[in-house]
């Protein structure tokens, strides 16, 4: 790539980024049907061709919002045990859980989808996510003989983690996200310190 693509994708990414931070902050203050595109552009101080140049709507503005911030739960999420054969639970350390770090990055969102207005429907799609991932990563690992479903128990931890979020986005954050880490270590270790996990390939 040449100085003067690296320099154009340079412009285009700080062009994104200030168009993305732009309607979050908006949608703050008034209801996403109620913000205007030349509101964007003023907030974020571009002008109207700049955001027609990226998208066509404001809908695909969000929409890529939400996909880059997905996208990057996926990936916290999976962080322990990323390119491990097995995955054992009592040997997992805090710092190697991401799932705080990626909300704590991501606060402005992650603000908005607490109100009911800001990102209706994505609270379930979050759950739904952590509890697909669960399933989809890992090997049926679970006792046969154990009375316990899988799905609803892989929806328990899911819901469980979605409580911890919403309670520390209610807290104004005021707990470090690895302190928040720390705690899900210990709850976890007290219900099951001896899980062993065969996560599955994934790309």
């Amino acid at each position: 790539m040449s100085s003067k693509d690296e320099i154009v994708d340079r412009r285009i990414v700080k062009s994104k980024r200030a168009l993305k931070d732009s309607i979050l902050a908006l949608m703050q203050k008034k209801d996403f049907k109620d913000i205007s595109i030349t509101e964007i552009v003023q907030e974020a101080d571009l002008n109207r061709g700049t955001f027609y140049k990226h998208y066509p709507y404001k809908e695909d503005l969000l929409n890529e919002i939400i996909d880059d911030v997905i996208s990057d739960l996926i990936a916290s999420y999976r962080e322990p045990y990323k390119n491990r054969e097995t995955f054992e639970v009592n040997k997992l350390t805090s710092h190697a859980i991401k799932v705080f770090e990626h909300v704590k990055k991501h606060a402005n969102f992650y603000t908005l989808m607490v109100d009911s207005n800001g990102l209706p429907g994505f609270q379930y799609k979050l759950c739904d996510i952590l509890k697909n991932l669960s399933m989809q990563d890992f090997d049926d690992h679970h006792d046969q003989d154990s009375p316990v479903n899988r799905e609803l128990l892989s929806s328990y931890h899911s819901y469980a983690i979605f409580g911890m979020i919403i309670e520390w986005i209610n807290g104004g954050f005021k707990y470090s996200s690895n302190y928040m880490a720390e705690q899900l270590l210990t709850i976890i270790n007290r219900n099951q310190p001896a899980a062993v996990m065969r996560p599955r390939k994934f790309t």
